[in-house]
Order: C-alpha cells, then sequence, then structure tokens
C-alpha cells in the first residue's frame, strides 16, 4: 500500500487544435462558380477530469505524463463539417483537485462519482467560406484557421475525503485503534513513522449506519513548515469534517502535545480551528480512576474526550457515540 499510495502528480496535458474552414467553391455540370460552399472545421478535443468513487491514488497517472488530445480536422466541400477531436477523459479519485503548475490557479475541483469537469478546452473549428458571402462580395476567398489548443503543466492533487481525521504524532496508537474500530488493516510497529500514506476504514454503526475514519500520517513539531511528511500529511486533513486529536495516556505532558497538534493545523491553514474536534486518550488500559481524573483536568475543556483503548475495546463504543453525534450536530 506504501509506494501505491500517490497523491501528488504533474502531467502535461494539450487540448486538441481546431480544424481550418474550407474555402472551395462549388462547381456543377451547368455552373462552374455555383458559389462558396467550404464547411467548418472541428472543435479540438477537449482533456476532461472524471470522478471515480473505486478509485483512491493517482497511482494509474504515474506513467501517464503527457495528455494529447486529437485535433479537429477541416472542414470540406459541400458545407460539410470536418469531425471533432476526440475527447481525452482522466478518471480520478474523489477529492482531486488540479491547479496550472505555473499561476497555482485551481482549475477543477471532482467531489462526486461521474462528475466531469473540462480541464482544457479543445480550440474552436475556424469558419468555412460560405459564412462570409455577402451581397457585395459573393465569392469570399478566404476561410478562418481554427483555433489552437491550450497546453500547459498541470499539478493534480489528491485529498483525502473522509468523515473522521485521526490526528497526533508518530506512535500515538492510531493504527491500532483504527485497525480495532474498522475492516483496515494498516502496518502497526512501535517506531515512529510506520504511516506514511493515509489509510481508510469504515466504521459500522448502529442500524447499518456507517462514516469513514482515516488514519493520517503522524504530525511532528515543524510539520507546517514541511518538516517529517509535513504538508504531503496536512493536506489531507483539510477535507475532514472533524479531527480527531489521538494522545496516548503515556504522554510525559498532553495539554502540551494537543498545543503543539492545533498549534501545527493554525499555521498550516487557521481555517483548521473552525472544525469540530475532540481527543481521544490512547492505551488507556494502562490506566486508574485516579489518574484518568489527573489527565482529564490537563485537558481543554471546550473539547469533548474519550478515555480508550484499542486493546480492551475500553471506550470505543462511547467514542463512536461522540463521533456519530458531532458529524450529524
Amino acid at each position: 500500500m506504501e509506494k501505491n499510495f500517490i497523491d501528488y502528480i504533474r502531467v502535461f496535458c494539450r487540448s486538441g487544435h481546431g480544424g481550418a474552414g474550407s474555402k472551395h467553391f462549388a462547381r456543377t455540370k451547368f455552373n462552374a462558380k455555383a458559389g462558396p460552399d467550404g464547411g467548418d472545421g472541428g472543435r479540438g478535443g477537449h482533456i476532461i477530469l472524471k470522478g471515480n468513487a473505486q478509485l483512491w491514488t493517482l497511482l494509474h497517472l504515474r506513467y501517464y505524463k503527457n495528455v494529447l488530445a486529437e485535433n479537429g480536422t477541416s472542414g470540406n466541400k459541400n458545407n460539410m463539417t470536418g469531425r471533432d477531436g476526440k475527447d481525452i477523459i482522466i478518471e480520478v479519485p474523489l477529492g482531486t483537485i488540479a491547479r496550472n503548475e505555473e499561476t497555482g490557479e485551481k482549475m477543477a475541483e471532482i467531489l462526486t462519482d461521474g462528475q466531469e469537469i473540462i480541464l482544457m478546452k479543445g480550440g474552436r473549428g475556424g469558419l468555412g467560406n460560405t459564412n462570409f458571402a455577402t451581397p457585395t462580395n459573393q465569392a469570399p476567398e478566404y476561410a478562418q484557421p481554427g483555433e489552437p489548443g491550450i497546453e500547459g503543466w498541470n499539478i493534480l492533487e489528491l485529498k483525502v475525503l473522509a468523515d473522521v481525521g485521526l490526528v497526533g504524532f508518530p506512535n500515538a496508537g492510531k493504527s491500532t485503534f483504527l485497525s480495532s474500530i474498522t475492516a483496515a488493516r494498516p502496518k502497526i510497529a512501535d517506531y515512529a513513522f510506520t504511516t506514511l500514506t493515509p489509510q481508510l476504514g469504515m466504521v459500522e454503526y448502529r442500524d447499518g449506519k456507517s462514516f469513514c475514519i482515516a488514519d493520517l500520517p503522524g504530525i511532528i513539531e515543524g510539520a507546517a513548515e514541511g518538516k517529517g511528511l509535513g504538508h504531503r500529511f496536512l493536506r489531507h486533513i483539510e477535507r475532514n469534517s472533524i479531527l480527531l486529536l489521538v494522545v496516548p495516556a503515556d504522554s510525559t505532558d498532553h495539554r502540551n502535545e494537543i498545543n503543539i497538534l492545533i498549534e501545527e493545523l493554525r499555521k498550516y491553514n487557521p481555517e483548521m480551528l473552525h472544525k469540530k474536534m475532540a481527543i481521544a486518550i490512547s492505551k488507556s488500559d494502562m490506566l486508574d480512576e485516579e489518574l484518568k481524573t489527573a489527565i482529564a483536568k490537563e485537558l481543554p475543556q471546550t473539547i469533548p474526550h474519550v478515555f480508550i483503548s484499542s486493546v480492551t475495546g475500553q471506550g470505543l463504543s462511547e467514542l463512536k457515540d461522540l463521533l456519530w453525534k458531532e458529524l450529524n450536530s
């Protein structure tokens, strides 16, 4: 999974050129000068982005560096219009954003399955000489050339769509929590940065309801400046409805750890702080009631918290209830 998750890719795109209009004159058996009958050129092919809910990564575009749409063909005699160039459809996962590499301008954002957005329009076909005939100029000797297509480098960037994003330092117990609450099987080990790519899982709630949760690579101080996995990780948080801050019970300073996490989010994008948040104190099977009370006093009173243990299952139902309530409030 690690090598197969690609969330950022550069692609060179060129839409098709429009076909030229025709400057043809009709010649019939009885009339060698029957007037202009040049048809219009065909439109150049568009480059289109299309959402596909079955895709989770941009991996399939890794070796698809040059996307060149077909040109429209020229107009012909008898007012025949040229054929349009074939459009190219690039299928992408939901949550993909396309930007112009040079200007950084956002050109498209795909959020629903089957959604299609024209990333680059094909050039219009030129008008044939029939269009330029007037009472005073009945035999125009000119037609329009087709419009050129558009070309340039684009950045395709995937921001994972999940209801809940797990945020915490490396080794906070996020992967173990995800594997205990969903059917996802992330890599779990007791060293930092086991998770290098977002892992998604569906949480089964009551009455057949469910919600999506994402384990994101561990945050570290300086992530907003790009340290560690930095921006690559923070980009995925932007789309989550709720941020679940995961802090291990054996942390030396719970309050400080939460403050650092919130500060990194603020530095990356202040709007992140408007999102709903909840706190999960993981590895709580090692705590007695007295320690829980002491830790609870350290935590911010404005953010709801739950003590959980992924090993014993303690607090998991309570946490699901809290997340569901926050998602639907």
